[in-house]
Protein backbone atom coordinates (compact mmCIF):
# COMPACT_ATOMS: atom_id res chain seq x y z
CA UNK A 1 0.00 0.00 0.00
CA UNK A 2 1.26 3.50 -0.87
CA UNK A 3 0.65 6.12 1.79
CA UNK A 4 -0.14 9.71 0.82
CA UNK A 5 1.69 10.93 3.94
CA UNK A 6 5.00 9.30 4.85
CA UNK A 7 5.86 11.05 8.10
CA UNK A 8 4.80 13.64 10.67
CA UNK A 9 7.68 15.64 12.10
CA UNK A 10 7.92 18.01 15.03
CA UNK A 11 10.63 19.28 17.36
CA UNK A 12 9.96 16.46 19.82
CA UNK A 13 8.28 13.79 17.71
CA UNK A 14 8.50 11.73 14.54
CA UNK A 15 5.53 9.62 13.43
CA UNK A 16 5.98 7.21 10.52
CA UNK A 17 2.86 6.43 8.48
CA UNK A 18 2.82 2.82 7.33
CA UNK A 19 3.03 -0.78 8.45
CA UNK A 20 5.11 -1.21 11.60
CA UNK A 21 6.65 -4.44 10.23
CA UNK A 22 8.04 -2.36 7.35
CA UNK A 23 9.13 0.65 9.39
CA UNK A 24 10.64 -0.93 12.51
CA UNK A 25 13.52 -2.55 10.53
CA UNK A 26 14.60 0.94 9.42
CA UNK A 27 15.21 2.05 13.03
CA UNK A 28 18.66 1.63 14.58
CA UNK A 29 19.58 -1.04 17.11
CA UNK A 30 19.39 0.05 20.77
CA UNK A 31 18.00 3.45 19.79
CA UNK A 32 14.95 3.92 22.06
CA UNK A 33 14.72 3.99 25.84
CA UNK A 34 11.20 2.65 26.36
CA UNK A 35 8.22 1.28 24.44
CA UNK A 36 4.73 2.15 25.66
CA UNK A 37 1.93 0.99 23.41
CA UNK A 38 -1.74 0.05 23.14
CA UNK A 39 -1.81 -2.60 20.38
CA UNK A 40 -4.94 -4.16 18.85
CA UNK A 41 -6.59 -6.60 21.22
CA UNK A 42 -7.55 -8.83 18.26
CA UNK A 43 -11.25 -8.69 19.11
CA UNK A 44 -12.60 -7.16 15.90
CA UNK A 45 -13.88 -4.30 18.06
CA UNK A 46 -16.69 -2.37 16.35
CA UNK A 47 -15.91 -4.19 13.13
CA UNK A 48 -12.49 -2.50 12.80
CA UNK A 49 -10.24 -4.51 10.48
CA UNK A 50 -7.10 -3.35 12.29
CA UNK A 51 -8.35 -5.10 15.45
CA UNK A 52 -8.43 -8.55 13.86
CA UNK A 53 -5.18 -9.00 11.92
CA UNK A 54 -3.19 -11.02 14.48
CA UNK A 55 -0.35 -8.48 14.51
CA UNK A 56 -0.35 -8.26 18.32
CA UNK A 57 0.34 -12.01 18.48
CA UNK A 58 3.20 -11.78 15.99
CA UNK A 59 6.57 -12.44 17.65
CA UNK A 60 8.37 -10.90 14.64
CA UNK A 61 6.82 -7.55 15.55
CA UNK A 62 7.95 -7.76 19.16
CA UNK A 63 11.38 -9.08 18.09
CA UNK A 64 11.89 -5.87 16.11
CA UNK A 65 10.80 -3.90 19.18
CA UNK A 66 13.38 -5.81 21.22
CA UNK A 67 16.10 -4.95 18.73
CA UNK A 68 15.51 -1.19 18.73
CA UNK A 69 15.09 -1.01 22.52
CA UNK A 70 18.20 -0.45 24.63
CA UNK A 71 19.28 -3.31 26.91
CA UNK A 72 17.35 -3.08 30.16
CA UNK A 73 14.70 -0.94 28.50
CA UNK A 74 11.08 -1.57 29.48
CA UNK A 75 8.10 -2.40 27.30
CA UNK A 76 4.59 -1.62 28.54
CA UNK A 77 1.83 -3.10 26.41
CA UNK A 78 -1.90 -2.96 27.05
CA UNK A 79 -4.02 -5.99 26.22
CA UNK A 80 -7.61 -7.17 26.32
CA UNK A 81 -8.74 -9.06 29.40
CA UNK A 82 -9.36 -12.23 27.34
CA UNK A 83 -6.51 -11.92 24.83
CA UNK A 84 -3.61 -10.32 26.70
CA UNK A 85 -2.07 -13.70 27.55
CA UNK A 86 -1.42 -14.34 23.86
CA UNK A 87 0.20 -10.91 23.51
CA UNK A 88 2.34 -11.65 26.57
CA UNK A 89 3.44 -14.99 25.13
CA UNK A 90 4.41 -13.35 21.82
CA UNK A 91 6.40 -10.71 23.72
CA UNK A 92 8.15 -13.38 25.78
CA UNK A 93 8.84 -15.54 22.72
CA UNK A 94 10.50 -12.52 21.10
CA UNK A 95 13.12 -12.46 23.87
CA UNK A 96 11.65 -10.07 26.45
CA UNK A 97 11.53 -10.88 30.16
CA UNK A 98 7.97 -10.50 31.45
CA UNK A 99 8.48 -8.78 34.80
CA UNK A 100 4.97 -7.99 36.00
CA UNK A 101 1.56 -6.80 34.90
CA UNK A 102 -0.38 -3.68 35.86
CA UNK A 103 -4.17 -3.71 36.21
CA UNK A 104 -5.86 -0.49 35.09
CA UNK A 105 -9.29 -0.47 36.71
CA UNK A 106 -11.97 1.69 35.15
CA UNK A 107 -15.72 2.17 35.45
CA UNK A 108 -16.67 3.08 31.90
CA UNK A 109 -17.10 -0.31 30.27
CA UNK A 110 -20.38 -1.98 29.45
CA UNK A 111 -21.02 -5.72 28.93
CA UNK A 112 -21.20 -7.14 25.41
CA UNK A 113 -23.45 -9.94 26.59
CA UNK A 114 -25.99 -12.09 24.76
CA UNK A 115 -29.36 -12.28 26.51
CA UNK A 116 -29.90 -16.04 26.52
CA UNK A 117 -33.61 -15.70 27.19
CA UNK A 118 -34.03 -13.54 24.09
CA UNK A 119 -31.85 -15.87 22.06
CA UNK A 120 -34.11 -18.80 22.93
CA UNK A 121 -37.15 -16.80 21.88
CA UNK A 122 -35.49 -16.09 18.54
CA UNK A 123 -34.08 -19.48 17.62
CA UNK A 124 -34.72 -23.22 17.62
CA UNK A 125 -37.16 -25.85 18.88
CA UNK A 126 -40.34 -25.07 20.76
CA UNK A 127 -38.89 -21.73 21.73
CA UNK A 128 -39.77 -20.28 18.30
CA UNK A 129 -43.40 -21.40 18.21
CA UNK A 130 -44.45 -17.83 19.04
CA UNK A 131 -43.46 -16.60 15.58
CA UNK A 132 -45.49 -19.19 13.65
CA UNK A 133 -48.57 -18.43 15.76
CA UNK A 134 -48.12 -14.71 15.31
CA UNK A 135 -47.51 -14.99 11.53
CA UNK A 136 -50.50 -17.25 10.98
CA UNK A 137 -52.85 -15.02 12.99
CA UNK A 138 -51.58 -11.93 11.21
CA UNK A 139 -52.09 -13.52 7.74
CA UNK A 140 -55.58 -14.73 8.52
CA UNK A 141 -56.62 -11.41 10.04
CA UNK A 142 -55.44 -9.61 6.90
CA UNK A 143 -56.63 -12.28 4.41
CA UNK A 144 -53.09 -12.91 3.12
CA UNK A 145 -52.07 -16.36 1.85
CA UNK A 146 -48.84 -18.18 2.48
CA UNK A 147 -48.04 -17.88 -1.22
CA UNK A 148 -48.28 -14.06 -1.04
CA UNK A 149 -45.72 -14.02 1.74
CA UNK A 150 -43.51 -16.59 0.00
CA UNK A 151 -43.62 -14.57 -3.25
CA UNK A 152 -41.35 -12.03 -1.58
CA UNK A 153 -38.53 -14.59 -1.66
CA UNK A 154 -38.16 -15.99 -5.19
CA UNK A 155 -35.59 -18.75 -5.72
CA UNK A 156 -34.41 -21.08 -8.47
CA UNK A 157 -36.77 -23.77 -7.20
CA UNK A 158 -39.77 -21.45 -7.02
CA UNK A 159 -41.12 -19.47 -4.11
CA UNK A 160 -40.59 -20.29 -0.45
CA UNK A 161 -44.13 -21.43 0.39
CA UNK A 162 -42.65 -24.41 2.21
CA UNK A 163 -40.45 -22.10 4.33
CA UNK A 164 -43.43 -19.95 5.27
CA UNK A 165 -45.28 -23.09 6.28
CA UNK A 166 -42.32 -24.16 8.43
CA UNK A 167 -42.22 -20.74 10.05
CA UNK A 168 -45.87 -21.09 11.01
CA UNK A 169 -45.30 -24.61 12.34
CA UNK A 170 -42.52 -23.29 14.57
CA UNK A 171 -39.86 -25.38 12.87
CA UNK A 172 -37.66 -22.50 11.76
CA UNK A 173 -37.37 -18.71 11.72
CA UNK A 174 -36.87 -16.27 8.84
CA UNK A 175 -33.50 -14.52 8.67
CA UNK A 176 -33.27 -10.92 9.78
CA UNK A 177 -33.25 -9.83 6.11
CA UNK A 178 -36.35 -11.92 5.33
CA UNK A 179 -38.18 -10.55 8.33
CA UNK A 180 -37.23 -6.98 7.44
CA UNK A 181 -38.63 -7.49 3.93
CA UNK A 182 -41.91 -8.84 5.32
CA UNK A 183 -42.23 -5.83 7.64
CA UNK A 184 -41.50 -3.24 4.96
CA UNK A 185 -43.73 -4.89 2.28
CA UNK A 186 -46.78 -5.33 4.49
CA UNK A 187 -46.19 -2.19 6.60
CA UNK A 188 -45.90 -4.09 9.87
CA UNK A 189 -45.35 -2.05 13.03
CA UNK A 190 -42.10 -3.86 13.89
CA UNK A 191 -38.50 -3.26 12.87
CA UNK A 192 -37.06 -6.51 14.20
CA UNK A 193 -38.10 -10.00 15.18
CA UNK A 194 -37.34 -9.12 18.76
CA UNK A 195 -39.96 -6.38 18.81
CA UNK A 196 -42.61 -8.77 17.56
CA UNK A 197 -41.76 -11.59 19.91
CA UNK A 198 -41.57 -10.05 23.37
CA UNK A 199 -43.90 -7.92 25.43
CA UNK A 200 -42.41 -4.59 26.50
CA UNK A 201 -42.86 -4.27 30.27
CA UNK A 202 -40.72 -1.18 30.97
CA UNK A 203 -37.65 0.83 30.06
CA UNK A 204 -34.17 1.31 31.45
CA UNK A 205 -31.32 3.74 30.89
CA UNK A 206 -28.36 2.20 29.07
CA UNK A 207 -24.94 3.42 28.00
CA UNK A 208 -23.81 4.83 31.35
CA UNK A 209 -21.66 3.31 34.07
CA UNK A 210 -23.75 4.56 37.00
CA UNK A 211 -27.46 5.14 36.59
CA UNK A 212 -27.40 7.72 39.39
CA UNK A 213 -24.88 9.90 37.54
CA UNK A 214 -26.09 10.89 34.11
CA UNK A 215 -22.72 12.22 32.94
CA UNK A 216 -20.87 8.95 33.41
CA UNK A 217 -21.02 7.31 30.02
CA UNK A 218 -19.47 4.34 28.32
CA UNK A 219 -16.21 4.87 26.45
CA UNK A 220 -16.92 6.95 23.36
CA UNK A 221 -20.55 7.61 24.22
CA UNK A 222 -21.85 11.07 25.02
CA UNK A 223 -25.41 10.38 26.08
CA UNK A 224 -27.55 7.77 27.76
CA UNK A 225 -30.35 6.06 25.88
CA UNK A 226 -33.61 4.46 26.93
CA UNK A 227 -34.04 0.81 25.93
CA UNK A 228 -36.99 -1.54 26.34
CA UNK A 229 -37.26 -4.14 29.06
CA UNK A 230 -39.11 -7.10 27.57
CA UNK A 231 -40.66 -10.23 29.06
CA UNK A 232 -39.80 -13.73 27.81
CA UNK A 233 -42.26 -14.93 25.17
CA UNK A 234 -41.99 -18.67 25.82
CA UNK A 235 -41.71 -21.00 28.82
CA UNK A 236 -38.27 -22.10 27.59
CA UNK A 237 -37.05 -18.51 27.59
CA UNK A 238 -38.50 -17.89 31.04
CA UNK A 239 -36.26 -20.61 32.47
CA UNK A 240 -33.15 -18.69 31.33
CA UNK A 241 -34.27 -15.15 32.07
CA UNK A 242 -31.40 -13.20 33.62
CA UNK A 243 -28.66 -15.35 32.07
CA UNK A 244 -26.02 -13.88 29.77
CA UNK A 245 -22.60 -14.60 28.29
CA UNK A 246 -20.23 -11.83 29.43
CA UNK A 247 -19.09 -9.89 32.47
CA UNK A 248 -18.90 -6.10 32.61
CA UNK A 249 -15.37 -5.10 31.56
CA UNK A 250 -13.73 -3.12 34.35
CA UNK A 251 -9.99 -3.54 33.87
CA UNK A 252 -7.30 -3.77 31.23
CA UNK A 253 -3.97 -5.46 31.92
CA UNK A 254 -0.67 -3.83 31.02
CA UNK A 255 2.19 -6.24 30.35
CA UNK A 256 5.46 -5.10 31.99
CA UNK A 257 8.45 -6.56 30.14
CA UNK A 258 12.17 -5.76 29.97
CA UNK A 259 14.91 -6.36 27.44
CA UNK A 260 17.60 -8.55 29.04
CA UNK A 261 20.43 -6.70 30.82
CA UNK A 262 24.04 -6.76 29.67
CA UNK A 263 25.10 -7.78 33.16
CA UNK A 264 24.01 -6.40 36.50
CA UNK A 265 21.38 -3.70 36.82
CA UNK A 266 24.04 -1.25 37.99
CA UNK A 267 26.27 -2.01 35.01
CA UNK A 268 23.35 -1.71 32.58
CA UNK A 269 22.17 1.61 34.03
CA UNK A 270 25.67 3.09 33.91
CA UNK A 271 26.11 1.95 30.28
CA UNK A 272 22.70 2.62 28.74
CA UNK A 273 20.72 4.57 31.33
CA UNK A 274 18.01 1.89 31.30
CA UNK A 275 17.15 -1.07 33.48
CA UNK A 276 15.27 0.44 36.40
CA UNK A 277 11.86 1.87 37.28
CA UNK A 278 11.42 5.49 38.34
CA UNK A 279 10.07 4.65 41.79
CA UNK A 280 10.41 8.03 43.50
CA UNK A 281 9.14 9.88 40.43
CA UNK A 282 6.03 7.67 40.39
CA UNK A 283 5.17 7.58 44.09
CA UNK A 284 1.64 8.41 45.25
CA UNK A 285 1.73 11.57 47.35
CA UNK A 286 0.68 11.31 51.00
CA UNK A 287 1.06 12.94 54.40
CA UNK A 288 1.28 9.52 56.08
CA UNK A 289 4.34 8.34 57.94
CA UNK A 290 6.06 6.13 55.36
CA UNK A 291 9.41 5.68 57.09
CA UNK A 292 9.52 1.96 56.38
CA UNK A 293 8.28 1.28 59.91
CA UNK A 294 10.81 3.66 61.42
CA UNK A 295 8.18 5.12 63.74
CA UNK A 296 6.97 1.72 64.92
CA UNK A 297 10.07 -0.32 65.56
CA UNK A 298 11.60 -0.38 62.10
CA UNK A 299 15.06 0.48 60.83
CA UNK A 300 16.27 4.07 60.37
CA UNK A 301 17.93 5.15 57.16
CA UNK A 302 21.40 4.39 58.60
CA UNK A 303 22.07 1.63 61.13
CA UNK A 304 22.82 2.93 64.64
CA UNK A 305 25.45 0.79 66.30
CA UNK A 306 26.62 3.06 69.08
CA UNK A 307 25.05 4.13 72.35
CA UNK A 308 22.83 7.09 72.85
CA UNK A 309 19.59 8.33 71.30
CA UNK A 310 18.76 8.67 67.59
CA UNK A 311 17.96 12.15 66.39
CA UNK A 312 15.02 12.96 64.10
CA UNK A 313 17.45 13.66 61.25
CA UNK A 314 18.42 9.97 61.30
CA UNK A 315 15.02 9.10 59.84
CA UNK A 316 14.07 9.72 56.22
CA UNK A 317 10.48 10.25 55.06
CA UNK A 318 9.82 8.97 51.50
CA UNK A 319 8.13 11.36 49.07
CA UNK A 320 5.06 9.14 48.73
CA UNK A 321 3.74 5.62 48.61
CA UNK A 322 5.56 3.02 46.54
CA UNK A 323 3.90 2.69 43.11
CA UNK A 324 1.68 -0.39 42.90
CA UNK A 325 0.71 -2.65 40.02
CA UNK A 326 -2.88 -1.42 40.22
CA UNK A 327 -4.05 1.91 38.75
CA UNK A 328 -7.54 3.33 39.23
CA UNK A 329 -9.66 5.81 37.38
CA UNK A 330 -11.70 8.34 39.35
CA UNK A 331 -14.85 6.23 39.23
CA UNK A 332 -13.27 3.04 40.57
CA UNK A 333 -11.41 5.09 43.20
CA UNK A 334 -14.73 6.48 44.35
CA UNK A 335 -16.30 3.03 44.54
CA UNK A 336 -13.33 1.67 46.48
CA UNK A 337 -13.55 4.52 48.98
CA UNK A 338 -17.28 3.93 49.43
CA UNK A 339 -16.59 0.32 50.31
CA UNK A 340 -13.57 0.89 52.54
CA UNK A 341 -14.92 3.96 54.31
CA UNK A 342 -12.91 6.88 55.68
CA UNK A 343 -10.26 5.23 57.78
CA UNK A 344 -7.01 6.40 59.37
CA UNK A 345 -3.73 4.93 58.24
CA UNK A 346 -2.44 1.77 59.85
CA UNK A 347 0.07 2.11 62.70
CA UNK A 348 -1.30 5.39 64.05
CA UNK A 349 0.83 7.45 66.39
CA UNK A 350 -0.06 9.92 69.12
CA UNK A 351 1.21 13.28 70.28
CA UNK A 352 3.21 13.09 73.52
CA UNK A 353 5.51 15.35 75.52
CA UNK A 354 7.99 12.64 76.52
CA UNK A 355 10.32 10.77 74.16
CA UNK A 356 8.87 7.45 73.02
CA UNK A 357 10.87 4.22 72.71
CA UNK A 358 10.53 2.68 69.24
CA UNK A 359 12.87 -0.28 69.66
CA UNK A 360 16.23 -1.34 71.02
CA UNK A 361 19.64 -1.84 69.56
CA UNK A 362 19.60 -5.47 68.41
CA UNK A 363 15.89 -5.46 67.59
CA UNK A 364 14.56 -6.78 70.92
CA UNK A 365 12.03 -4.60 72.70
CA UNK A 366 12.93 -5.89 76.16
CA UNK A 367 15.13 -3.10 77.64
CA UNK A 368 16.42 -5.44 80.39
CA UNK A 369 18.38 -7.50 77.83
CA UNK A 370 20.22 -4.65 76.14
CA UNK A 371 22.25 -1.67 77.26
CA UNK A 372 20.32 0.98 75.48
CA UNK A 373 16.89 1.75 74.07
CA UNK A 374 16.48 3.70 70.85
CA UNK A 375 14.33 6.79 71.26
CA UNK A 376 12.73 9.23 68.88
CA UNK A 377 12.20 12.87 69.78
CA UNK A 378 8.45 13.51 70.25
CA UNK A 379 8.69 16.67 68.10
CA UNK A 380 9.29 14.47 65.08
CA UNK A 381 6.01 12.70 65.75
CA UNK A 382 4.12 15.96 65.81
CA UNK A 383 5.33 16.98 62.34
CA UNK A 384 3.11 14.39 60.61
CA UNK A 385 -0.67 14.47 60.60
CA UNK A 386 -2.51 11.17 60.76
CA UNK A 387 -3.92 10.76 57.25
CA UNK A 388 -7.57 9.87 56.80
CA UNK A 389 -9.31 8.60 53.68
CA UNK A 390 -10.47 5.64 51.68
CA UNK A 391 -8.41 2.78 50.31
CA UNK A 392 -7.91 4.48 46.93
CA UNK A 393 -5.15 6.63 48.43
CA UNK A 394 -2.84 3.62 48.23
CA UNK A 395 -2.97 3.65 44.40
CA UNK A 396 -2.35 6.08 41.58
CA UNK A 397 -5.63 7.54 40.28
CA UNK A 398 -5.51 8.50 36.61
CA UNK A 399 -7.87 11.44 36.21
CA UNK A 400 -9.59 11.90 32.88
CA UNK A 401 -10.08 15.35 31.38
CA UNK A 402 -13.06 16.19 29.17
CA UNK A 403 -10.76 18.43 27.11
CA UNK A 404 -8.07 15.80 26.65
CA UNK A 405 -9.61 13.82 23.80
CA UNK A 406 -10.18 16.69 21.38
CA UNK A 407 -7.45 19.16 22.37
CA UNK A 408 -5.78 20.51 19.24
CA UNK A 409 -8.48 19.12 16.95
CA UNK A 410 -10.88 22.04 16.88
CA UNK A 411 -10.54 22.44 13.10
CA UNK A 412 -11.33 18.81 12.29
CA UNK A 413 -14.85 17.76 11.22
CA UNK A 414 -17.07 15.78 13.58
CA UNK A 415 -17.31 12.05 12.95
CA UNK A 416 -18.53 8.91 14.67
CA UNK A 417 -16.14 6.13 15.68
CA UNK A 418 -18.50 3.54 14.25
CA UNK A 419 -19.06 4.04 10.52
CA UNK A 420 -21.24 0.96 10.11
CA UNK A 421 -24.98 1.29 9.58
CA UNK A 422 -27.14 1.92 12.62
CA UNK A 423 -28.54 -1.59 12.23
CA UNK A 424 -25.07 -3.15 12.35
CA UNK A 425 -23.77 -0.86 15.06
CA UNK A 426 -26.82 -1.32 17.26
CA UNK A 427 -27.03 0.49 20.57
CA UNK A 428 -23.55 2.00 20.16
CA UNK A 429 -24.61 3.95 17.06
CA UNK A 430 -27.61 5.35 18.88
CA UNK A 431 -25.74 6.68 21.89
CA UNK A 432 -22.46 7.73 20.28
CA UNK A 433 -22.11 11.40 19.37
CA UNK A 434 -19.81 12.61 16.57
CA UNK A 435 -16.49 14.08 17.70
CA UNK A 436 -13.20 15.29 16.26
CA UNK A 437 -11.22 12.45 17.83
CA UNK A 438 -13.27 9.53 16.56
CA UNK A 439 -10.74 6.83 17.46
CA UNK A 440 -12.73 4.24 19.45
CA UNK A 441 -10.10 3.39 22.10
CA UNK A 442 -8.49 6.63 23.28
CA UNK A 443 -6.47 6.21 26.48
CA UNK A 444 -6.45 9.07 29.04
CA UNK A 445 -3.31 11.19 28.75
CA UNK A 446 -2.80 11.23 32.54
CA UNK A 447 -2.69 7.44 32.57
CA UNK A 448 -0.14 7.34 29.76
CA UNK A 449 1.99 10.08 31.36
CA UNK A 450 2.24 8.05 34.55
CA UNK A 451 3.23 4.86 32.72
CA UNK A 452 5.79 6.62 30.54
CA UNK A 453 7.38 8.37 33.50
CA UNK A 454 7.63 5.04 35.34
CA UNK A 455 9.81 3.35 32.69
CA UNK A 456 11.62 6.12 30.77
CA UNK A 457 14.94 7.62 31.91
CA UNK A 458 15.51 11.41 31.75
CA UNK A 459 15.74 12.79 28.19
CA UNK A 460 14.73 9.38 26.86
CA UNK A 461 13.02 8.40 23.60
CA UNK A 462 9.62 6.68 23.78
CA UNK A 463 8.45 4.41 20.95
CA UNK A 464 4.84 3.45 20.18
CA UNK A 465 4.49 1.08 17.19
CA UNK A 466 0.67 1.35 17.41
CA UNK A 467 0.17 5.10 17.68
CA UNK A 468 -3.62 5.14 17.18
CA UNK A 469 -4.90 8.57 18.19
CA UNK A 470 -1.51 9.66 19.58
CA UNK A 471 -2.17 9.43 23.34
CA UNK A 472 1.28 7.95 24.05
CA UNK A 473 2.99 10.64 21.97
CA UNK A 474 1.04 13.45 23.61
CA UNK A 475 1.88 12.09 27.06
CA UNK A 476 5.57 11.62 26.21
CA UNK A 477 5.90 15.21 24.97
CA UNK A 478 4.16 16.63 28.05
CA UNK A 479 6.57 14.65 30.25
CA UNK A 480 9.56 16.12 28.43
CA UNK A 481 10.54 13.06 26.38
CA UNK A 482 11.02 12.61 22.65
CA UNK A 483 8.61 10.38 20.77
CA UNK A 484 8.70 8.02 17.80
CA UNK A 485 5.39 6.63 16.55
CA UNK A 486 4.15 4.32 13.81
CA UNK A 487 0.56 4.27 12.51
CA UNK A 488 -0.89 2.54 9.46
CA UNK A 489 -4.48 3.91 9.46
CA UNK A 490 -4.44 7.14 7.49
CA UNK A 491 -7.79 8.26 8.89
CA UNK A 492 -6.10 8.81 12.25
CA UNK A 493 -3.17 10.88 10.92
CA UNK A 494 -4.91 14.30 11.28
CA UNK A 495 -5.87 13.36 14.86
CA UNK A 496 -2.29 12.40 15.73
CA UNK A 497 -0.89 15.55 14.14
CA UNK A 498 -3.30 17.87 15.91
CA UNK A 499 -2.77 16.31 19.33
CA UNK A 500 1.03 16.24 19.11
CA UNK A 501 1.25 19.80 17.80
CA UNK A 502 -0.97 20.93 20.66
CA UNK A 503 1.26 19.15 23.20
CA UNK A 504 4.38 20.84 21.78
CA UNK A 505 2.64 24.21 21.91
CA UNK A 506 1.77 23.66 25.57
CA UNK A 507 5.39 22.78 26.35
CA UNK A 508 6.66 25.83 24.46
CA UNK A 509 4.30 28.03 26.46
CA UNK A 510 5.79 26.63 29.64
CA UNK A 511 2.44 25.24 30.77
CA UNK A 512 3.97 21.86 31.70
Amino acid sequence: MTYAIQMLKGDRYTVHIGNNLDILPTLEDNSVDSIVTDPPYELGFMGKKWDATGIAYNSDLWRECLRVLKPGGHLLSFGGSRTWHRIAVAIEDAGFEVRDSIAWLYGSGFPKSLDISKAIDKRGGQGIAWFGKWLREWREANNISQKEVAALFPSKTGNLTGCVANWELGLSLPTAEQYSLICSHFNLPFESIEEAEREVIGQKTSGIANKEEKDRHTIGASKAVEVDITAPATPEAQQWEGWGTALKPAFEPVIVARKPLIGTVAENVLTYGTGGLNIDGSRIGTTDNLNGGGYSGGTPKTMFNGLGRLEPSDFEQPSGRWPANVILDEYTAELLDQQSGNRPSAGTYKNVDEPMRIGTRGGNNDPDKFLNDVYLNSKRYNTYANEQGGASRFFYVAKASKRDRNEGLEELPLRKSDQRSDTAAGLWAEMEAPKQNFHPTVKPTELMRYLIKLVTPPNGIVLDPFTGSGSTGKAAILEGFRFIGIEMTEDYVPIIEGRLKHAEAEINKGLF
